[in-house]
């Protein structure tokens, strides 16, 4: 296992040290401007919110094609990437197979996808990625962990402590006042329509307790009764996993409050919370996981009593990571560390439905390029090493990106992914 370290101070700074097995460690140093300017060509190529920048992204972005999305990697790597590293690598893996890096990133660079970087710089025909090379997590902010200590494996049992097989699936949960076709409608579609998601829903019911209680796979999805109270209760029962998948809504960076990202359940206006109320909806934010009701109450409950987080968490929405780009992070991946879970799956920008992909790529409805995220989440989380198994379909994904270079393949979607470990 390689430990990486990323920090700003003007320019970019990086250490790196080998751990379990391998020895050795390094440095790595890239001026201010340089990063400034690597940085913003990724942004500028990224899914933007709203319409008008999904379908630059879609129509113009870098991630949209092969070659561009090559080019843009190059360049990348060429910036943010020490080639002595990747010799490191190649040797580790040489001796040992494949090794996990554990990779903290500084808030500037917390949304590029490292999996992506091309490091090989073999000349034209040559393609090789750091995923090619590697497994990776993306550790979280030192403040939640004990210093001094040897970090924890990643892929530990989903909850040694506990014998609970309960499962907790938000999937596409009505946001009250938003239609199905509004900004903070439906995410997966039709409920019923996507036989891949019943099937989802189906090996989790044959392999133990989901949680809401189905009849039918059909049934969990777009409901209406799936509000913060019902959550709590639900986790403080005990659970060795919660999968979200929906909309949430990013703080701006400028801002400095990544706490204010909220994450859309179906809360009325007179829920109790700390956001503001969305037309008759009360979003549920990181503050409130954070603090719960200490602030509102004189005998009022923190956050992680009253929304204990499973081991594993999948959070598979807009930006559900992006906490990270914060200098101060305590956005919602955060939250979810903070109050329990040891792996939270989120992403690092705006992802695109699989009706983006439909609308904007003239694909058939039968190709669900999100529904396939989906799934590759929830088997990830159910293997004994979700990094591991992630990256394994991550890699799957860009082997048929670089054969194809169909758009259902691009990274898009798939390298928004990223899981982050205590």
């Amino acid at each position: 296992m390689v430990q990486v370290r990323l920090a700003d101070a003007g320019d970019l700074h990086m250490t790196w040290t080998w751990a379990r097995g391998a020895q050795g460690f390094g440095t790595g140093y890239t001026p201010g401007p340089d990063v400034d300017e690597a940085v913003r060509a990724l942004a500028a190529e990224l899914p933007g919110g709203g319409a008008e920048g999904m379908r630059r992204a879609f129509e113009s972005g870098a991630l949209a094609t092969y070659e561009d999305e090559r080019r843009l990697s190059r360049m990348l790597a060429e910036v943010l990437w020490p080639p002595g590293l990747t010799d490191q690598i190649r040797q580790v893996s040489a001796r040992l197979g494949r090794p996990l890096m554990r990779l903290q990133p500084s808030p500037r660079v917390a949304q590029v996808p490292w999996e992506l970087l091309a490091v090989d710089g073999d000349g034209d025909d040559s393609d090789v990625r750091l995923i090619d090379l590697v497994d990776i997590a993306i550790t979280a902010p030192a403040s939640l962990r004990q210093a001094g200590t040897t970090p924890p494996d990643p892929d530990p049992d989903p909850d040694p402590d506990s014998d609970s097989d309960t499962v907790v699936l938000v999937l596409d949960p009505r946001v009250p006042g938003f239609r199905a076709d509004s900004p903070l409608g439906s995410v997966l579609g039709q409920p019923g329509s996507d036989p891949a998601l019943l099937s989802l829903v189906q090996r989790r019911l044959d392999a133990g307790t989901v949680v809401p209680s189905v009849a039918t796979p059909a049934e969990a999805f777009r409901r209406t009764d799936l509000d913060r109270d019902w959550l709590g209760e639900a986790l403080r029962k005990g659970a060795r996993r919660l999968m979200y998948v929906g909309h949430v809504s990013g703080a701006p960076v400028e801002g400095g409050q990544s706490e204010d990202v909220t994450l859309h359940l179906c809360c009325g206006p007179q829920t109790t919370g700390m956001t503001e109320p969305v037309r008759t909806h009360r979003p549920l934010s990181a503050k409130d996981l954070l603090l719960g009701t200490l602030p509102l109450h004189a005998d009022g409950v923190p956050g992680a009593q009253l929304w204990p987080a499973p081991p594993r968490v999948a959070l598979i929405a807009c930006e559900s990571g992006g906490d990270l780009r914060f200098a101060e992070s305590f956005g919602l991946a955060t939250a979810m560390i903070h109050n329990g879970a040891r792996l939270v799956t989120a992403t690092r920008w705006v992802l695109p439905t699989s009706f983006a992909f439909h609308r904007l790529a003239g694909l058939p409805e039968s190709v669900r390029p999100l529904t396939e995220a989906v799934v590759a989440v929830d088997a990830a989380h159910e293997d004994d090493d979700p990094v591991r198994h992630l990256g394994a379909w991550q890699r799957q994904q860009l082997d048929r990106w670089r054969a194809d270079g169909r758009i259902e393949q691009s990274p898009l979607l798939w390298a928004a992914l990223t899981c982050i470990v205590r």
